[in-house]
């Protein structure tokens, strides 16, 4: 079996792991919204832009931190696993139950004077949110093998980086008028039981993987 054929299922499931959890209506999400909605669309574009430039650097050092744990530690493998499942099952969890209510989606605006200032403003509430952190490295546990080469983990760094900027821009693009929040407000919450289904069993999965 070569390479490619080893590891592209779990670089695949990782990314879908991921693409499935930017649908949910987190602090990112609800900032573009808001953006888009009250200021205009290129700034929420460029705070998009910011948003996926942190996406960047936390699954880069998710990646980074799990395979050189994992190369010195062989049981690290094994305690990340553990933790990375229980954490999708958790998230799992919270969405499915989000999708038992009906709920408004409560948007953030803030107003700055410049593009940049947008920018950055998404790269600091992409880089100060938690639960991005442990989601990444949960995602990094499913794509990355003891023994992965290089390119599996910087498939997952650059595809996760591109899925979150095209994202990221759509919505700022999408959600410029308050009729597009109306529709995804009715679709969130199957969006977020089809997540949470998707969450748990990927976590069972990785729980129940001695690979």
């Amino acid at each position: 079996m070569s390479d490619i054929e080893l590891y592209l299922p779990g670089i695949l499931l990782a990314m879908s792991a991921f693409s499935l959890a930017l649908m949910s209506p987190g602090p990112n999400v609800l900032a573009i919204i808001g953006t888009s909605i009250q200021v205009g669309r290129p700034q929420s574009i460029a705070m998009a832009v910011g948003i996926g430039s942190g996406t960047f650097l936390w699954v880069l050092l998710a990646v980074v931190g799990f395979t050189t744990l994992v190369s010195q530690f062989a049981f690290v493998m094994m305690a990340l696993k553990v933790l990375g499942g229980a954490y999708l099952i958790w998230l799992g969890f919270k969405s499915l139950k989000s999708a038992s209510k009906a709920k408004l989606v409560e948007t953030s605006v803030v107003n700055l004077d410049s593009h940049k200032a947008y920018f950055l403003r998404g790269l600091a509430v992409q880089m100060t949110n938690p639960k991005s952190a442990l989601a990444n490295l949960a995602i990094a546990s499913v794509g990355v093998h003891a023994g992965a080469p290089m390119w599996v983990g910087a498939s997952i760094v650059l595809g996760c980086t591109a899925i979150s900027l095209i994202a990221h821009v759509a919505y700022a693009i999408a959600f410029s008028t308050q009729t597009m929040v109306s529709v995804y407000a009715r679709g969130r919450r199957v969006l977020e039981a089809a997540m949470g289904t998707f969450f748990c069993v990927l976590g069972l999965r990785l729980l129940t993987d001695r690979s």
